[in-house]
């Protein structure tokens, strides 16, 4: 299944929300690639297996299931966590990407691809609609835990370097 959607970070037309800057976004994803305890829930440990100029190796425990990825970090542009196939878990990938069509607008683009292709028979077709939305559900609030960062100053430039 390949699944992509934007999740709006500043709306020039819902003056009700803080805006973020393009580097306070890019921190809060970075964050969630180094400390995702704090935006999956179900995470039980991260380890940081090796670090390297915009990437890291991680390996996930959930319980008993452990799963280790590769996150590339493309600076101000893009998180991508690539999977490779692990026991019963097929290989798979998620990219987030900052978009800012205006300098008033900034989004993040989720684009999944589970490594399954499309289903056509009515059951799977189902599960991956329930996937669909458990990933937005996931992603809008990503975005809602990196706007409480940035009003805690969490994600001010003084404090991650």
């Amino acid at each position: 299944m390949k699944f992509e959607h934007l999740v709006a970070v500043n709306d020039p037309m819902n003056p009700l929300i803080d805006t973020l800057t393009r580097e306070q976004l890019w921190r809060g994803l970075v964050l969630r690639a180094e400390q995702p305890t704090a935006f999956i829930p179900h995470l039980d440990q991260c380890e940081i297996l090796e670090r390297d100029a915009g990437s890291l190796k991680r390996r996930l425990s959930f319980g008993d299931l452990v799963i280790e990825d590769q996150v590339y970090l493309t600076p101000l542009q893009e998180v991508r966590y690539d999977v490779p196939a692990q026991g019963e878990i097929a290989a798979s990938n998620l990219r987030m990407i900052i978009e800012a069509p205006t300098n008033a607008m900034l989004f993040v683009r989720f684009c999944y691809d589970d490594g399954q292709g499309e289903h056509v028979d009515e059951a799977n077709a189902m599960y991956d609609e329930f996937k669909k939305s458990a990933y937005q559900e996931a992603d809008t609030d990503t975005v809602r835990i990196l706007r409480q960062m940035a009003a805690e100053g969490k994600l001010d430039d003084s404090l991650l370097n």
